[in-house]
Formats: structure tokens, sequence, C-alpha cells
């Protein structure tokens, strides 16, 4: 797998998986317990789940082939679980990784 396709693949999942992440916290969640309507949870839930473990098998890809482990490595993976994470990540680190190096 080319370097290019791999850094292309992480940010098309960051930035998926938190949008996902948005949507289920401030519009699926509030359906649920405002409205009693737990089925967009459900929906966007497992969504989001998918997504969040595609993000982190990138994110290990990517780490591996650039030789990038270390703590940009971790914040990373602790971005995802913060709403806004993964967009600050992707500007802050992924948007600077070189597929030529």
């Amino acid at each position: 797998m080319s370097k290019s396709f791999l850094v292309k693949t992480l940010r098309y999942s960051a930035l998926l998986e938190g949008l996902s992440l948005l949507l289920l916290l401030f519009i699926a969640m509030p359906l649920k317990y405002i409205f009693d309507q737990p089925l967009m949870v459900e929906v966007v839930g497992m969504a989001h789940g998918v997504l969040f473990i595609l993000y982190c098998v990138v994110l290990l890809g990517v780490g591996v082939k650039f030789k990038w482990l270390g703590m940009p490595l971790v914040l990373s993976f602790i971005a995802s679980f913060i709403p806004f994470g993964t967009f600050y990540v992707d500007s802050k680190y992924f948007k600077k990784l070189n597929p030529a190096q």
C-alpha cells in the first residue's frame, strides 16, 4: 500500500470519524434522551463504531509505515475520543505527513 494512499485514507477516516462523533453527541443523543427516540443512537452509534475502528487501524498503519510511533500517534488516538479532536490532529499532524518520506 502506498504512503500517499495511507495518508489520504487517514485524513478521510479522521474526518468521517470526527463527524460521526459530533452527530452522535449533538444530534442522536439529544434525540434519545430529550425526545425519547433511541433509533438514531443505534444507527449513528454503529456507524461511529465502525468508523472509529477504521480510523484506529489506518492510524496504526500510518504509524508503522512512517515510523511515526510516539507522542503524535498517542495524541492522534486520544483525539478520537474528544469532540473536534480528529479535526485538530488532522491540521496539526496529518496535513504535514509527506508521502515521499
